[in-house]
């Protein structure tokens, strides 16, 4: 394998991991080009929206090389963009060699979720219990908002999982996470039904593809900027209508 295919393949694979990550595009990108550029090649163009990634650059006398992967997948891990970082500042500063750089990105793909699924489960009821607290619920308030966000973010997981639509799991957390706070209600574990409601939501607002949507506006990405808000808009009506599907049919 020449210098070029081996670089294509470290760039493109360290791109993958970032944006299926969560990582900015613009960061994306800058990292590229700096791999590149490090490994000696010139003419470095990189172009990358949150469903793909472009790159193409020249080696000295073997003329440009150009290609491009889709990104289907989307997961919050910001700890995998991190050590993503840090391979690419020990290749750019010339620590490992561009074969060690490969296989610490092979190992960080197949490296697990930093976070163990049920502490994900357990911090979404604490967030829950927390912002039904601080929304103005009460403390009796808090355990069914904790008990109905583990259940969304049950519910949330295992839909993505099995049928790998990601707007329909939010959908179906919202109207299972609802259902369960107004259950609850119901059989008087709680008494602010609102503030439980809200609490439960509160794990599931797209926080992250939001932030990056300004951060990538603000950089001048627009395709990027545009299409994460319109990812967060479509979560933030998948869960609205979720909610608004339970309230309609139990209240």
């Amino acid at each position: 394998m020449g210098k070029a295919d081996q670089m294509m393949d470290i760039c493109l694979l360290a791109g993958e991991i970032m944006l299926t990550y969560g990582a900015e595009t613009y960061r994306v990108e800058e990292t590229l080009e700096r791999m590149a550029k490090a490994a000696g090649l010139k003419n470095v163009h990189s172009f990358v929206t949150t469903t793909g990634i472009f790159i193409s650059f020249e080696e000295d006398g073997k003329g440009d090389s150009m290609q491009m992967i889709r990104v289907d997948d989307r997961y919050q891990d910001l700890n995998k963009v991190t050590l993503v970082n840090q391979v690419s500042r020990e290749f750019v500063l010339g620590l490992i060699a561009a074969d060690e750089a490969h296989e610490k990105l092979k190992k960080i793909r197949k490296a697990p979720m930093n976070y163990p699924i049920w502490l994900i489960h357990l911090a979404s009821g604490v967030a829950g219990g927390g912002f039904s607290y601080l929304f103005g619920g009460g403390i009796k308030d808090t355990f069914p908002a904790f008990v109905a966000g583990v259940t969304a973010s049950i519910c949330l997981i295992e839909v993505e999982r099995y049928l790998r639509v990601k707007f329909f799991a939010e959908f179906m957390a919202a109207f299972i996470g609802g259902t369960v706070a107004i259950a609850l209600v119901f059989f008087g574990v709680g008494t602010n039904l609102n503030q439980i409601i809200i609490g439960t939501l509160m794990p599931l607002v797209p926080g992250v593809p939001l932030t990056n949507a300004v951060r990538d506006l603000m950089s001048g990405d627009l395709v990027a900027g545009v299409s994460r808000g319109a990812e967060a808009t479509i979560t933030s009506l998948s869960i609205a209508t979720g909610v608004a599907l339970a309230i309609s049919l139990f209240l």
